[in-house]
């Protein structure tokens, strides 16, 4: 089975930084920690109001990602100031997500099929500017079908349904773990690669990775959180020992 990279998200380690104003602690040294405990690439989310990473750290990370050699993906949402920045910036990936002022995250996926006509545009720009695109959408035929037809080369699937039904103990986790599944079949039949995140942390991160059509979970909060107790590299080596583990498992 091919193997699954891992994506960090470091947007947390802004927002411990925003709260005292301060300067620590620094996203920067955080992807250059990732990166060095195992983490494929770095993530980090540009929101409308600054609440986490800012302009000067995406700029920080684009260039510190370039010569590490490793990906930058870039989530943002579909307006005409967060694509100017990616034509900019020009970073490895852009990731189009949902993004509502009053949400503490992102709550679900992008709604590709209903808002076709406004982002399809969006998606041919910035990948005939070199950038692979993908999209953040729900584990749905029509968002899947959506994606493929506006000329993304990625999907990532919320996880968000599955990881809440895990903890929570509902018996719905299968469920939606089985959803997942089939929309990543389907992803793939139609030639897009597929990633996801949302959510995931130790307890849920193995029946994702053990879906064969998955090439990349991106994953932030509960490292951050994580870290708070073991340091960043451990929660990130964690992560990636259990990834690793349930791939080889499914192989055997």
């Amino acid at each position: 089975m091919t193997p699954l990279r891992l994506g960090v998200n470091i947007d947390h380690v802004a927002t411990l930084r925003n709260a005292r104003g301060d300067t620590y602690p620094d996203p920067l040294r955080a992807a250059e920690v990732a990166i060095v405990a195992g983490a494929d690439g770095i993530t980090a989310h540009l929101r409308e109001d600054r609440r986490h990473i800012r302009d000067a750290d995406i700029a920080a990370l684009a260039a510190l990602c370039q010569r590490l050699g490793r990906p930058l993906n870039f989530e943002m949402a579909v307006t005409a100031e967060m694509e100017a920045l990616a034509l900019k910036l020009a970073p490895h990936a852009a990731c189009l997500v949902p993004e509502r002022r009053e949400e503490v995250t992102t709550e679900g996926g992008l709604d590709l099929a209903g808002g076709f006509d406004r982002i399809a545009p969006a998606v041919r720009r910035l990948a005939g500017a070199g950038i692979r695109v993908s999209c953040f959408i729900d584990a749905r035929d029509d968002q899947v079908d959506a994606a493929a037809a506006a000329g993304a080369q990625i999907v990532e699937f919320t996880t968000g349904p599955f990881c809440d039904a895990v903890r929570a103990g509902d018996p719905e986790a299968d469920a939606y773990l089985a959803l997942l599944a089939r929309a990543a079949r389907r992803a793939a039949d139609a030639g897009l690669e597929v990633h996801a995140g949302h959510g995931i942390d130790y307890a849920t991160v193995g029946p994702v990775a053990v879906i064969p059509e998955m090439r990349e979970l991106n994953i932030g909060h509960f490292l951050i959180g994580e870290a708070v107790f073991l340091g960043l590299p451990a929660a990130i080596r964690g992560m990636r020992e259990r990834m690793d583990a349930a791939r080889a498992t499914a192989v055997a």
